[in-house]
């Protein structure tokens, strides 16, 4: 992790402060699961979507500010999948019906953004001489969502796109034992109504040179909404890996 060194001279002679930024860039190998559903039925995404396993870039950046300012952690998740489809029963998305054992194109997107503000745990990482640490804070989540259905043969389509801001409890936890090695869990999360969100991130990060962390570890998401007549539940988890500076 860089340290940036900010000294005002002018202002505040006697007062200097440290900001910590690391960013990392990487990709997960995203296994979707579950069922979307748009004015209609649920449609099963391994069954009839016939979605399969696709690795996309992750990015993230963590800014850790004075103690007396809240950090910073943003992060940006794409997740988009397409494929030729079929099912064995007639159906229904967007109020349009769709012919049986006729096979239909879909794509769905659920780009998602994050940003939160946090705080360490007061005394831990002293506590501990350094081996643990936690974080505490509030993130929002920008979902990008799209889904189109379109089956050629009866000239048949319908699609449905959706922003929507999701609030979370964030929640950190690294142990480091020694300089070079960390373990680290993340945990994104809220529940209202009949929706629900989960986020969880465990990573292994080693330090093979000074400034340059590599990280590998797995990621499980599973998503419960109703909202705009979109009804879906849709799991996404898969390994990772990240390249940090």
């Amino acid at each position: 992790m860089k340290k940036l060194i900010l000294t005002s001279a002018i202002l505040l002679p006697a007062f200097s402060f440290a900001i910590s930024v690391e960013g990392s860039i990487g990709v997960w190998n995203q296994d979707p699961s579950g069922y979307i559903s748009y004015k209609g039925d649920q449609i099963d995404v391994d069954s009839n979507l016939r979605y399969g396993k696709k690795t996309r870039p992750m990015g993230r950046l963590k800014i850790d500010m004075p103690s007396i300012l809240p950090n910073i952690y943003l992060m940006a998740t794409p997740s988009r999948f397409e494929a030729i489809g079929q099912k064995d029963t007639s159906f229904t998305f967007g109020g349009q019906t769709y012919q049986a054992n006729v096979p239909f194109y879909s794509k769905t997107r659920l780009d998602h953004y994050d940003i939160a503000l946090y705080y360490g745990i007061p005394g831990l990482k002293k506590l501990t001489n350094g081996v643990l640490s936690a974080e505490l804070g509030l993130n929002v989540r920008i979902m990008d969502l799209y889904a189109k259905v379109e089956q050629s043969q009866n000239n048949i389509s319908e699609s449905k796109s959706l922003t929507v801001p999701i609030p979370m409890l964030y929640t950190g936890l690294q142990i480091r034992p020694v300089n070079l090695l960390s373990m680290e869990g993340e945990l994104r999360g809220v529940a209202y109504n009949s929706n629900h969100y989960y986020d969880l991130i465990g990573r292994l990060k080693v330090k093979p040179v000074k400034y340059v962390f590599l990280a590998g570890g797995y990621r499980y998401q599973e998503l419960k909404i109703d909202v705009s007549d979109v009804k879906s539940k849709v799991k996404l988890k898969g390994p990772l890996f990240f390249i940090s500076l």
